[in-house]
């Protein structure tokens, strides 16, 4: 089974920012890394007026639409039961990848590194630290029981990634 690593954070904390930083860096060290992020927000990937979103709006319950340099499969889940993660990672083709990173589903039994920003309005005591929380990335000193990396040292982070993928590995 591939490897799942989550970023878990309150909204306005840093993660993409952080995931943008860290996934060049991943790749960097010959990694090859799968992202799924969660979004509360109702998101669409097509361009309205475009065939495809035209098609996919009178009524195809999966669009696929494909070219030379990448393909995306959208599907339709209106009256679906809330996200499985682990069937959304089944979609992806893991044979072409090293660790999926997942942005959100903070509350999955996956181990995740929790963003910690002080001054987003979200004290110390807003960390929830489960059996699944491996790190704490932060801004500030905490006493926390895992490691804590520093937020602002996205090298930090990675090594800790790299570090904690070949101690699961062996």
């Amino acid at each position: 089974m591939i490897p799942l690593l989550a970023f878990s954070a309150w909204s306005g904390t840093g993660k993409t920012t952080l995931l943008q930083k860290v996934i060049p860096l991943l790749c960097e060290q010959g990694l090859r890394p799968g992202l799924i992020k969660h979004t509360h927000h109702d998101m669409d990937v097509d361009t309205p007026g475009k065939d495809s979103y035209k098609l996919r709006k009178a009524g195809a319950a999966q669009t696929l639409v494909a070219s030379q340099k990448r393909w995306a499969l959208m599907t339709e889940t209106p009256d679906e039961a809330p996200l499985d993660l682990h069937f959304l990672v089944s979609r992806m083709d893991t044979s072409k990848l090293d660790i999926v990173l997942v942005e959100g589903f903070k509350h999955e039994a996956i181990p995740k590194i929790l963003l910690y920003r002080h001054g987003t309005g979200h004290g110390e005591a807003s960390l929830t630290l489960d059996e699944y929380v491996i790190a704490v990335a932060s801004d500030s000193a905490l006493a926390v029981p895992v490691p804590v990396l520093d937020l602002n040292q996205p090298a930090d982070v990675v090594r800790f990634i790299t570090g904690w993928l070949s101690r699961s590995a062996g």
